[in-house]
């Protein structure tokens, strides 16, 4: 399915300036973000770059992502749920 944005005409030449294939990056931007918002598997990751798992796993460690990795959002809601059971925190 093709998706498409509209970049003002200067931004696009500028972009189109820095990088080779401005698509490319495009898709691997959205896919990195789906990705670390857990809708997307790692399988699913690989099949939309076109890549195999070696070059998904290294492409997701030059980012900086970790599979399975905690947002600040789960960290909230877990220290909300201990603090349910154990009680307030002592600081």
């Amino acid at each position: 399915m093709p998706v498409t944005i509209q970049l003002p005409s200067d931004l696009e030449r500028r972009l189109r300036s820095e990088f080779s294939d401005l698509e490319f990056e495009a898709r691997e931007a959205l896919a990195l973000e789906l990705f670390r918002r857990g809708k997307l598997s790692h399988f699913e990751l690989s099949q939309i770059l076109q890549i195999d798992r070696v070059e998904t796993d290294a492409l997701l460690k030059r980012h900086g992502v970790v599979e399975g990795s905690l947002t600040m959002q789960d960290l909230d809601e877990q220290s909300r749920t201990l603090e349910g059971v154990l009680g307030p925190v002592r600081r």
